[in-house]
């Protein structure tokens, strides 16, 4: 354990007026479990980006040492020529191809420029079991839960040899029983000499997983930390200090509401599987939902929580049965566009994928689902929304040097504030938030949060779907609980608890 593997040394990049890294010195212990920590826009991506080869080596100065040999990559490919894999908190999965295709896409068995599929699926199966996946090789990755696509994207790396594996929020998207067997495996690895860079924002993972703790802030190295070491080992409030550079001494910043009128009433909601017509995914529940509350909405994935908000605003499910009432008056909605005229807006758990345009600027990006109201005979008042977008900017702290800034440029916790600007900007009666924090750091959480508390004060409704229970009992004034497509339980916030919550998930009564 005392032989370096990996060794960066001095690296510093920069981007066009920003010093993504500055002097940032990172060094990794064969055979450990090594987290790196730090707010988005910290410098991780960058520096995993440069290890891995994305950035060249030209890009950068400093250097980088694996198993003492200086290295110059080019491409990806180059850093999987010496043992290093790279896993993104986005998979790369092709879902349509089978698990053993997927494992070896791009590094086939072949003679000739034939496959040979013996070879394939008999190196899948040895592989799928290092990773204790028991699913037929040939099963089409579509099948699967996400939970066994990232066991299948450690496969995909172990396949290649892989001595030093990074993990970019591996377990974002995971449920808590899928997290704690990703965690186990990785223990397993290590146990096998497999190296591990850990990227997360669960304090809790990176404790009870991590060897060492590298914290960066701002682009620079704060402190490595070992934490066998009872001097040395962090506390999550530690942590949290080193990276914001500040204490945060409340982690939900809880205000007491007075929930008015009812503003969302849903009754009798039954909802179909759109690939599946017969199959009901959601089973005759009612809800309300009142001005100036956070109601949660809280599950096990699987649960149908997605699927029931999705279903309310016109984008999901065939055959949807029931009745939406908007301030007491119903309404038709067959697609999001409705929503957004009747006053219910919604804001993706996929921020990348389907919340923002991530080749365009902030100021696109805010008033793409406004523009009727800074339109005039169909000419966009360029005025109007250079205002309004950088009225939000200020309003929502949102770190960039120009609303021209493109959002694919922004950290994570900058880019869900321009999502959350786009649909402020609408006038919600009722904002929908899925997953408001997910990939998110603390400190960028924490402003999130105050930002929900504005609006309720407001009188907005805001429903947050959220897989994280301390989010979900320390946010909300009431939660409503899902399994299997129905209702199971709904607790008001002075009654909740983890257990209570968990109790009603996993179906009880």
């Amino acid at each position: 354990m005392d032989q370096y593997i990996l060794e960066m040394n001095h690296i510093t990049k920069e981007f066009p007026g920003v010093k993504a890294l500055d002097d940032v010195c990172f060094k990794v212990k064969k055979g450990e479990i090594h987290a790196l920590v730090g707010e988005n826009g910290a410098g991780k991506s960058t520096l995993m980006k440069i290890l891995s080869g994305v950035y060249p080596h030209n890009s950068y100065t400093g250097e980088i040492l694996v198993k003492g040999n200086t290295q110059s990559f080019e491409n990806i490919k180059d850093s999987e020529k010496v043992g290093i894999a790279i896993i993104y908190q986005e998979l790369t999965l092709v879902k349509y191809l089978s698990i053993a295709e997927n494992i070896f896409l791009g590094n086939e068995f072949n003679s000739n420029g034939i496959i040979d599929w013996d070879k394939t699926y008999m190196s899948a199966e040895k592989i799928l079991k290092e990773v204790k996946l028991e699913d037929n090789p040939d099963t089409k990755v579509i099948e699967l839960g996400i939970g066994k696509q990232q066991l299948i994207e450690i496969a995909k790396a172990l396949s290649k040899n892989v001595e030093i594996l990074i993990l970019d929020e591996p377990t974002a998207a995971l449920n808590e029983t899928d997290s704690k067997n990703l965690l186990t495996i990785l223990k397993e690895l290590r146990s096998k000499g497999v190296t591990c860079i850990y990227i997360s924002h669960k304090l809790e993972e990176v404790i009870d997983i991590a060897d060492t703790v590298t914290i960066i802030r701002d682009g620079k190295t704060v402190c490595t930390n070992d934490m066998h070491n009872p001097a040395e080992k962090l506390t999550e409030d530690k942590i949290i200090t080193h990276m914001v550079g500040r204490q945060l001494t409340q982690r939900f910043p809880r205000k007491e509401h007075t929930p008015g009128e009812v503003v969302l009433e849903i009754k009798n909601w039954t909802v179909y599987n759109p690939e599946i017509p017969d199959k009901e995914v959601i089973n005759n529940v009612s809800m309300k939902a009142r001005k100036g509350e956070i109601l949660g909405i809280a599950g096990l994935m699987g649960s149908g929580r997605t699927e029931f908000i999705m279903s309310l605003i016109g984008a999901y499910g065939v055959n949807a049965v029931g009745e939406i009432f908007v301030e007491g008056k119903k309404v038709t909605i067959k697609n999001p566009r409705d929503a957004i005229s009747n006053g219910i807006s919604y804001l993706s758990e996929d921020r990348k994928g389907k919340g923002l345009i991530l080749m365009m600027d902030i100021m696109n990006n805010t008033s793409i689902s406004s523009l009727n109201g800074i339109s005039h005979s169909g000419v966009i008042n360029s005025n109007e929304e250079i205002n309004a977008t950088s009225s939000y900017v200020k309003a929502l702290n949102i770190k960039t040097p120009s609303i021209e800034q493109k959002v694919e440029n922004l950290s994570g916790g900058n880019q869900q504030k321009v999502a959350i600007a786009k649909w402020l900007m609408t006038n919600p009666k009722v904002l929908i938030l899925d997953e408001p924090t997910r990939g998110i750091d603390v400190g960028a959480k924490f402003e999130i949060y105050n930002i929900m508390n504005q609006l309720v004060d407001k009188g907005v409704s805001v429903i947050m779907i959220s897989s994280e229970l301390p989010e979900i009992l320390g946010m909300s004034d009431r939660i409503i609980v899902m399994n299997r497509g129905k209702f199971t339980g709904e607790i008001d916030w002075k009654e909740a608890s983890q257990e209570k919550v968990m109790h009603y998930a996993t179906g009880g009564k």
